[in-house]
């Protein structure tokens, strides 16, 4: 399926807290998105999005690769509702 991964997190972040907003994110993204496989399809849309021009793109690409900006501008916002400020960001990897 897919990983997700807390980076550049400050270095006295405990374990747990990471861990936590980690599964923040994926909890949001899966309710925003439908599940883990509607967010998998949905990131592998964004990711060809940032690569392809838009008429290249077929409309329901397109859709999904909007929906995946929002979702994941709302995850970001719950995940780190306890971490206050951070420059951190989330990794998320398709496995293949």
């Amino acid at each position: 399926m897919y990983t997700i991964t807390l980076q550049d997190a400050p270095a006295d972040l405990p374990e747990r807290a990471r861990q936590d907003a980690e599964q923040r994110f994926r909890r949001t993204l899966e309710r925003a998105l439908g599940g883990p496989e509607h967010v998998l399809a949905a990131f592998r849309a964004w990711t060809t999005a940032e690569d392809t021009p838009e008429n290249e793109m077929a409309s329901a690409d397109i859709e999904l690769a909007k929906r995946w900006i929002a979702a994941a501008g709302r995850a970001r916002g719950d995940a780190f509702q306890n971490l206050g400020e951070t420059e951190a960001w989330f990794e998320v990897r398709a496995e293949r």
